[in-house]
């Protein structure tokens, strides 16, 4: 059944349903024993809603001789609670009812074995079901508990006061301050006024108003009565016949406790904070901080120096000078002794270390959980770090499997390679050229003549000319492969930390960021159903 309701407020259906989603999300991160609480409230609503709603559960609650007993059997003409001087007279609630059909079920509810039926009395509505219930702070722990347990799920409740208790710290701390969501299912009854000079009645009860005021009732009906003299009864019973053909009570208090509900997992998670804005910025606002750290503890740098350094190394050997090219290769390739794999030509088993690790996840969950109030800061926190076991191995995996480029050789090498064999065979012919000259006339042979260059003859340009042209290839390589090595160096740095960015957002920032989204649908829930 859903409610009619002004235009702008939220119906009981939304409230119950925002309530029961405000628990779920409550779940293992607030205090247990609320979030049952939360959960009682739905399910006690559930079950009062598909009971009769034209019948009004109204209680008279009061502390040991308030006179609710007496009130009791004035209000409905019959004698059916004992009155007396033993304490306490009333050990178990009682009924009586105007108009018993249909409210079975209700009783059956509600526990109330002992039903009177007292018919219906002109010009009243019928559907009005009055309790009778023990003293508060009765001796007996059994009427303490059926009080409470009543007080918990009537419709309505009458407070029975007498002059000489009426501030009695018991029932103001224990019932009315928590029940200050409830006023409008609540009426307060100053009984016995006949004991008091006339002039006394309304001092006591602009008092026990005062006293409401504080105790967060504010505007609450204030009835002084006399059940021994009638006093009052007239206005009270106008009251009680004003809630109950209103057919509504029901679901002012199951609002009512939906809200009392809401208030408490609120004050449980820490107050109104609301929700950080900056939640769905979570990834560019952390990602950046966490992947430099991340790319620190796996020693990014590290092995974009032996990538840069494995380029130049590599650009040597292949386009240095061939006279000297043997001694690069002496050197070990600055990536295989890292432990390069094969196939990617990176570190196997990268050293994650484990105390950056740490720290990194320490200062995001620390950033994230700002301005969150506890203990959802420290469930933010919790959930950055949820994945930190999987992080070590999926940092170390993408190091090791992310393809650099690093095993493609530029095609200038070729190039360049070819030219210094091609220079390296013209030193080759100059000097076997000149051999064959000082050969000859070592044996004092006729020498065929010899072309020149100029004044230079070929041999010796082929010899000097291969071997500086040689040099400066190598140089010009040299200073190319350089180049080159930073460029790569670049590309390599900026597709490991891509990799690793996505990591840390994927098991870091990705569960925090579900937290907080968790957080401000709580906050969203909770207050819809406040």
């Amino acid at each position: 059944m859903r409610l009619l309701r002004r235009k702008g407020e939220a119906t009981l259906d939304d409230r119950l349903a925002a309530l029961a989603e405000a628990a779920d999300l409550a779940e293992g991160r607030l205090d247990q024993a609320v979030v049952d609480r939360a959960r009682d409230v739905v399910a006690r609503a559930g079950v009062r809603r598909s009971l009769s709603v034209d019948h009004t559960a109204v209680a008279l609650a009061g502390a040991t001789g308030s006179g609710k007993s007496s009130l009791f059997n004035a209000l409905s003409e019959t004698e059916l609670a004992p009155v007396g001087v033993t304490r306490p007279t009333t050990s178990k609630a009682q009924a009586a009812l105007w108009g018993a059909d249909g409210s079975g079920p209700l009783l059956d509810w509600l526990d109330i074995p002992l039903r009177h039926t007292v018919g219906e009395r002109p010009g009243e509505d019928s559907g009005l079901i009055l309790l009778d219930l023990p003293d508060h702070d009765s001796i007996e722990l059994s009427h303490r508990l059926e009080v409470d347990r009543l007080v918990a799920v009537v419709d309505l409740l009458v407070w029975v006061l007498d002059p000489q208790k009426y501030a009695d710290a018991a029932v103001h701390e224990r019932y009315l301050q928590p029940l200050a969501r409830h006023r409008d299912v609540m009426l307060v009854v100053l009984n016995q006024i006949d004991r008091l000079p006339e002039r006394a009645v309304k001092r006591c009860l602009d008092d026990l108003s005062r006293l409401l005021e504080a105790d967060g009732l504010h505007d609450i009906p204030v009835i002084g009565v006399s059940a021994k003299t009638g006093q009052g009864l007239p206005e009270l019973r106008a009251a009680l016949d004003r809630q109950v053909s209103r057919r509504a009570a029901w679901a002012s208090r199951l609002a009512a406790d939906a809200g009392t509900a809401a208030d408490a997992l609120l004050a449980t998670s820490g107050g109104t904070a609301p929700a950080p804005e900056n939640a769905p910025a979570m990834p560019g606002v952390l990602g950046k901080p966490l992947s430099k750290a991340l790319s620190q503890a796996v020693a990014v740098p590290l092995v974009v120096e032996a990538v840069a350094k494995a380029h130049r190394h590599r650009a040597v050997a292949a386009t240095g000078w061939p006279v000297t090219r043997w001694l690069r290769k002496l050197r070990p390739d600055p990536l295989r002794r890292l432990r390069t794999r094969v196939r990617s030509e990176l570190p196997i088993g990268a050293s994650v270390q484990l105390p950056a690790v740490e720290t990194a996840l320490r200062e995001v969950g620390a950033a994230a959980s700002a301005g969150v109030p506890e203990p959802w800061a420290s469930a933010v926190r919790h959930a950055a770090r949820s994945r930190a076991g999987e992080l070590a191995d999926a940092l170390d995996r993408t190091v090791t499997t992310t393809s650099l480029g690093a095993s493609r050789p530029p095609r200038w090498w070729r190039m360049a390679g070819t030219l210094q064999w091609l220079l390296a065979g013209a030193m080759a012919v100059g000097a076997l050229w000149l051999l064959a000259l000082f050969a000859l006339g070592y044996l004092m042979l006729p020498r065929p003549p010899t072309p020149t260059l100029g004044q230079a003859p070929w041999p010796t340009v082929l010899l000097i000319g291969g071997a500086v042209a040689g040099l400066i290839v190598a140089l010009l390589s040299r200073l190319v492969a350089w180049i080159g090595g930073g460029r790569r160096a670049r590309k390599a740095a900026k597709v490991l930390r891509a990799g690793i960015e996505r990591v840390g957002e994927e098991l870091v920032i990705a569960p925090a960021g579900e937290e907080l989204a968790r957080y401000a649908r709580f906050v969203d829930r909770v207050t819809s159903a406040r």
